[in-house]
């Protein structure tokens, strides 16, 4: 089978297109045929040794797959051969077949297709988790998304109208920023060019967002920070900007404000009932037509790296796809 093989810490530029031996799954474990594969940023962080939880060399980047069922390991109930599942993977998305953990895998109905399936795991998990189960987001509230155009922050904006928040959506352009109204933004904020601080003082009438849902951090934190409602609420999501806020804890006192990580994988092990229940809220929306992944791009394997770039660069909105076909 062919993979993208990341062999040295040196970043993207260093990931080549191999042929590898097909592996077997072990107990409890699925073989699938990969169909399609989310990018992320974490992708670049993973080829650079930056990630939290780093595999051992070699190994191939990708977080988020659909695909297939070829094979099924010892012990594994309530899958078959042939059915149509997305995974999370540690990695190893980069490839024609993966092989992942079945509590990793969710079947997915006939109507959703494999671009959306592999588009689907990453961000509106994030998104979900962050707004429903850790910040606690009502009806009613105001919600600030941050990078509202790009993976994750897009379907924040989706889910945050579907909660029944107010969106303000910033964003580093005006085509990016139509993206975001064409997901159900209410207003605008190009972080370009606006004071972003002085702009959600003014769309909440000098109150100040109830929740802010932050995946760049740099200045925008600090913006967050002096804009925020009394008992409001900021996600770090991540930090695309580059720079580590470092929070000073007075800030926090004075308007009783909660600051809460969010680390979405960590679910799969730590409490895979919230995940569960998530996804199982998130299928239900996706049905309904609710929400819908926003698939910006598509490549093939061999043009995976033109791909990450894409999403490094932040040239890209929604997501980018690489697909096996």
């Amino acid at each position: 089978m062919r993979a993208i093989v990341c062999r040295e810490l040196s970043g993207p530029s260093s990931l080549q297109l191999e042929e590898l031996a097909e592996a077997c799954p072990g107990p409890g474990q699925l073989h699938i045929r990969v169909r399609a594969c989310g990018v992320n940023f974490a992708d670049s962080l993973i080829t650079r040794g930056q990630y939290q939880k780093q595999p051992a060399l070699p190994f191939s980047p990708g977080f988020e797959i659909s695909g297939e069922v070829l094979e099924l390991g010892t012990g594994v109930k309530g899958f078959a051969r042939g059915d149509r599942v997305l995974a999370m993977l540690p990695c190893g998305g980069y490839a024609e077949q993966a092989i992942a953990d079945v509590q990793r895998c969710l079947r997915i109905p006939a109507e959703m297709s494999w671009q959306h399936a592999a588009a689907f795991p990453v961000v509106f998990g994030t998104s979900h988790i962050a707004l429903w189960h850790r910040a606690r987001l009502r009806a009613g509230e105001t919600l600030v998304v941050h990078g509202s155009s790009g993976g994750v922050g897009l379907t924040a904006v989706a889910i945050g109208k579907q909660l029944g928040a107010t969106v303000i959506a910033t964003a580093s352009s005006p085509a990016k920023l139509e993206v975001a109204r064409a997901h159900g933004a209410d207003h605008l904020i190009d972080s370009s060019r606006d004071d972003v601080r002085e702009r959600i003082k003014e769309l909440t009438a000098g109150r100040g967002a109830d929740v802010v849902y932050d995946p760049v951090g740099g200045d925008l934190f600090t913006a967050s920070l002096r804009s925020i409602a009394f008992e409001g609420r900021i996600l770090i999501i991540g930090f695309a900007a580059g720079g580590v806020p470092q929070i000073p804890a007075n800030h926090l006192l004075v308007k009783n404000v909660d600051v809460i990580g969010v680390n979405w994988p960590a679910y799969v092990d730590l409490n895979p009932a919230v995940m569960t229940e998530s996804f199982q809220t998130l299928i239900r929306w996706y049905l309904d037509g609710a929400i819908k992944p926003h698939v910006s791009a598509t490549y093939p394997l061999e043009q995976a790296c033109e791909a990450l770039e894409q999403v490094v660069s932040r040239k890209s909105t929604g997501k980018v796809v690489i697909t096996m076909d």
